[in-house]
């Protein structure tokens, strides 16, 4: 191998001011904090349907082999009967993630949320010769907790990569520093797995090689290297195992999306109606589109049910484009390939893959990808009502907040054959409820907005488009 041809080492910075604050098992962990009569048991999120999957499991949970991804009818096989399975709340999951981004922004202007629930942050310029670093990581630990209540893990190192596996190595709920000279010492013995950029194929790959830790990876010259994953992803390995990242933290959001979505005052019912009420959806998704000067080269369309399940197709097209006919066209065929049969209340279209660099569509043709969401947006209930609703079983789902005159708030437990449900009246400032069996048909219950980490409601907001 020509020594030309190896990745030079960059330049890191001198001191492990890279933060990686990670929350733990935040779904879980936000329904554990709101409803504390599940606080200690397993508690599963996600998808209620048969071919649902699990979005999270709580740390009582994955003790019982329960983990996220894995099909909700699996995990229910491995956890014990007193395991609760509630569907997603996302809105009380932005206002948890909200809060907890706040300790980060305390701290630095430099924060990178990577998803709801992580963000990297540069901390260099809130420390000093004398920072106590690991004080510093812990106050944001701290912080966190203070104003969202929950546990967050925290790990500071001097590249994104060892941050990220130094929180990582702190779960549950703990801080990890790994300084310069203990950085050999905290990767060489993970296993190859843990890296960033080593997948499912490639760690098979590695292991018929008889490599299984970074220390086996960092042994491998690069040409073994590029022949097992290939020009780029080869290369990527000899970097990572040496601990090479230089990626800045940055705070640019790049536009990944534009969209619109409308709820409908009365439930939709048949294709026709469906499919007319499409375009001015459309129509709207395609103004924001306009105004961003972008085009688009995937259409998603997205469904909910009256029953609150959502569903989620897209279709591709070879090229992106700003042409409205084709991207309607794409959309209207992303809802055939929903086959939706059941009422609805709510269209949504949302333009991905965008780009400043439009081409010219011919007729839409063979070459076109028709294909479902990813399984991870598989149908699940979710819970956004624009306000207080009327509840009646068919809307109703396990997690959903309700509420009654005399009881107060509370949250499905379990939806029965015979239309009652079985709803504990409690929240985080109640402590644990009382359960009771309420027929809908007969006493006023209502679907209501879920609380905020400050007991608070939080309001109903206009979908954004910028995702």
């Amino acid at each position: 191998m020509s020594t030309d041809r190896a990745p030079h080492a960059p330049v890191l910075r001198a001191l492990p001011t890279i933060a990686h604050l990670d929350a733990d098992a935040f779904f879980a962990a936000v329904e554990q904090h709101q409803r504390p009569s599940l606080r200690g048991r397993p508690v599963l999120v996600g998808g209620v349907g048969p071919r649902s999957v699990v979005a999270t499991a709580s740390y009582e949970a994955r003790q019982y082999g329960a983990r996220s991804a894995m099909p909700m009818e699996q995990a229910r096989r491995l956890c014990p009967p007193s395991t609760v399975v509630v569907v997603p709340r996302f809105a009380a999951y932005a206002a948890y993630s909200a809060r907890i981004m706040t300790a980060l922004r305390e701290v630095t202007d430099l924060v990178e949320p990577v998803s709801i629930d992580e963000a990297f942050a540069d901390v260099a310029a809130a420390t000093g010769p004398e920072t106590d670093l690991r004080a510093l990581a812990t106050r944001i630990r701290e912080r966190a907790r203070e104003l969202s209540g929950l546990p967050v893990s925290l790990g500071l190192g001097r590249s994104k990569l060892v941050a990220k596996l130094a929180s990582e190595a702190a779960k549950p709920g703990g801080v990890r520093v790994v300084a310069a000279d203990d950085e050999d010492a905290f990767l060489l013995g993970l296993p190859v797995r843990a890296l960033w950029g080593v997948g499912p194929v490639s760690a098979a790959r590695l292991d018929e090689l008889g490599v299984r830790t970074v220390a086996d990876l960092r042994r491998q010259p690069l040409d073994t290297l590029l022949l097992v994953a290939g020009e780029a992803g080869g290369t990527n390995l000899y970097r990572i195992a040496r601990g090479w990242d230089d990626r800045p933290v940055s705070t640019v959001r790049e536009r990944k999306s534009a969209g619109a979505e409308h709820t409908f005052d009365t439930d939709l019912h048949g294709r026709s109606a469906i499919a007319a009420a499409l375009d001015p959806v459309v129509d709207a998704a395609l103004a924001r589109l306009e105004r961003h000067a972008v085009a688009a080269r995937t259409v998603v369309v997205k469904v909910r049910l009256a029953s609150f399940t959502t569903l989620t197709r897209s279709v591709t097209l070879s090229r992106p484009t700003a042409d409205e006919g084709a991207l309607r066209d794409a959309a209207h065929r992303a809802l055939r390939l929903a086959e939706v049969s059941e009422p609805v209340r709510l269209l949504g279209v949302a333009f991905h893959a965008l780009s400043e660099h439009a081409q010219l569509m011919l007729p839409l043709g063979t070459d076109d990808h028709d294909a479902p969401a990813p399984p991870t947006a598989e149908a699940a209930p979710t819970t956004s009502p624009t306000g207080p609703a009327r509840a009646t079983v068919a809307l109703l789902a396990p997690g959903l907040d309700v509420e009654t005159p005399a009881d107060g708030r509370g949250w499905v437990v379990r939806v029965g054959d015979d239309g009652r449900v079985a709803v504990r009246f409690e929240t985080a400032q109640t402590g644990p409820g009382y359960q009771r069996w309420i027929d809908p048909a007969l006493e006023d219950l209502m679907l209501v907005e879920p609380l905020g980490p400050d007991g608070e409601p939080l309001r109903a907001t206009a979908t954004d488009d910028d995702v």
